[in-house]
């Protein structure tokens, strides 16, 4: 009877070990068909190449990729040398200078916006925002990238702004309007103003007010 019992367990045995064996091979078949299908990336399985876009590697002074035709190349602006440029300009509104002279962590104070080419150098100047802690955007920077680091070139005290650049290399600055009365979340209106670069500075050429949404 003991020896009819073990014959049944060994018997018992074999069949877990062969059904483990099994399943792990069906596992490691099915591992090995996502990874070369895209689903899971496995060490040292062939996958296709894939090309970076400018949005996604960003180039200092226009150098590396080039963009695509009609697009501008993104950069990566210092902002801790655009804090010092800015505080060294006599002509910084006080609003600006306060925020910016107690601001010990930029990202708290300083943001990068879109890369246009306004100036149409071929190099990216990069837009740069100035907000709160809470992240109240209330004026916007263009820096030029220079070899001797980046210059601001031009300033507008604007209010949670939308920039974007035209096809024409203008830029349109959308941005909402405040009156004392208004809460953050409900603007009295917006307003719509074109920039353009006249060789030497950024003039406006349009502005356009709408009153409520």
């Amino acid at each position: 009877m003991r020896m009819w019992r073990a014959g049944r367990a060994s018997a018992g045995a074999c069949r877990r070990t062969l059904l483990t064996a099994v399943v792990t091979a069906t596992t490691l078949v099915g591992l090995s068909a996502c990874a070369n299908g895209g689903g899971l990336r496995v060490e040292g399985a062939d996958a296709p190449a894939t090309s970076a876009t400018p949005s996604e590697t960003p180039s200092v002074m226009g150098e590396g990729i080039a963009p695509e035709p009609g697009r501008t190349p993104e950069v990566a602006v210092d902002l801790a040398q655009v804090r010092v440029k800015l505080l060294a300009d006599r002509r910084l509104p006080d609003i600006s200078r306060r925020v910016l002279t107690n601001c010990t962590v930029i990202s708290r104070c300083l943001s990068r916006g879109k890369s246009v080419d306004v100036m149409h150098n071929g190099t990216p100047q990069q837009l740069v925002l100035i907000h709160t802690i809470e992240n109240f955007v209330f004026g916007i920077f263009l820096i030029a990238l220079e070899p001797a680091g980046p210059r601001p070139i031009w300033s507008l005290k604007v209010e949670q702004p939308t920039i974007n650049a035209s096809p024409q290399g203008d830029l349109v600055v959308e941005s909402k309007i405040y009156t004392l009365d208004d809460k953050v979340c409900c603007p009295s209106g917006r307003r719509v103003e074109v920039y353009r670069w006249n060789g030497r500075q950024m003039i406006k050429v349009s502005s356009t007010d709408n009153k409520g949404d």
